[in-house]
């Protein structure tokens, strides 16, 4: 494999305006620990990752993804992106330089195709982060996001082209296409996916538990919560891994995961799953069908675009 500038996902960042139920949720139904605040920011890290934060959470009257936040290995790296960004008429929200954010660094931010906010960084100080206990039902890491799109094609060709991902696997419909592409960049069969929606928008995020049983803990720890059940339990196809998938308090798509599959990306061949096969869906066959009515609940509200967060 040709080496990538870009090495993970960092973090995901929201805008919300009932910032305090947000904030509760997180720590005490998410399972995250709060970090850093200030004036109207919080910071949440997963225990078992070395990132500073996996969740950037903003008081704001507008909800929104702020942004998604990609690593890098070097500043070489960094500056190679943001030359290639450029040299293809990408447009640039900041220079790469210092970040201000916790952890430090060095990075940038530009627009994706569809108008999201895309931050890379490399040097950030690692978080001291220890081993999840058995039958500790927390996340361990930040494992993927999702995102909708209008027009999945093009936004898959833009993270291929500026960003180095690969397609792992794609989702079909028998009527309506090509519904999701599934990208990686790294051996993680996806850190980050696109699907078709009417508008572009977060679909989900998705957090890594230690095991099945820390899974199922924490996915009932939610539903006592009161928190909304999309879908789930069940067994993905594309990737291998175990899902649960809930709303935050703003409509967010947020789900617990397990054992997503490692590709040796030497001799993978990405595959078309048909949708119209219920075990493409769901290999245990415990979930119920993802139908309309479900698949609405993920297309989330339309996000601002091609606008810069304050901060």
């Amino acid at each position: 494999m040709p080496r990538r500038l870009i090495t993970h996902l960092r973090h995901v960042d929201f805008a919300v305006p009932d910032y305090d139920t947000q904030v509760e949720f997180y720590k005490n139904t998410w399972g995250l620990t709060p970090t850093d605040t200030d004036s109207g920011l919080s910071f949440f890290a997963a225990e078992g990752s070395p990132e500073q934060y996996v969740i950037r959470l903003r008081r704001s009257k507008e909800k929104r993804l702020d942004l998604l936040a990609f690593g890098a290995a070097s500043q070489q790296d960094v500056d190679a992106l943001a030359e290639r960004l450029i040299a293809g008429d990408q447009k640039l929200i900041s220079e790469p330089g210092r970040l201000q954010t916790p952890g430090g660094g060095y990075g940038f931010r530009f627009f994706d195709v569809d108008g999201h906010v895309v931050e890379v960084s490399c040097d950030v100080a690692a978080r001291k982060h220890r081993k999840i206990d058995e039958r500790e039902a927390i996340p361990v890491r930040l494992a993927h996001a999702v995102i909708n799109s209008p027009d999945i094609e093009r936004t898959k060709a833009f993270y291929e082209t500026y960003l180095d991902f690969d397609l792992s696997d794609t989702l079909k419909h028998p009527a309506m296409g090509e519904m999701m592409h599934f990208m990686r960049c790294n051996p993680y069969h996806h850190n980050l996916a696109i699907a078709r929606a009417p508008h572009s928008s977060v679909h989900h995020v998705s957090f890594e538990m230690r095991g099945l049983e820390e899974w199922l803990r924490a996915g009932g720890r939610a539903r006592r919560a009161g928190t909304e059940k999309v879908w789930g339990p069940g067994r993905h196809m594309a990737g291998d891994n175990v899902f649960l998938y809930f709303l935050d308090p703003h409509g967010n798509g947020h789900e617990f995961t397990y054992g997503i599959e490692t590709l040796d990306e030497d001799t993978w061949h990405p595959h078309v799953y048909d949708l119209g096969q219920p075990e493409n869906q769901d290999q245990w066959g415990l979930a119920d069908p993802m139908d309309e009515l479900i698949a609405k609940k993920l297309f989330n509200t339309p996000d601002p675009l091609f606008q810069a967060p304050p901060v």
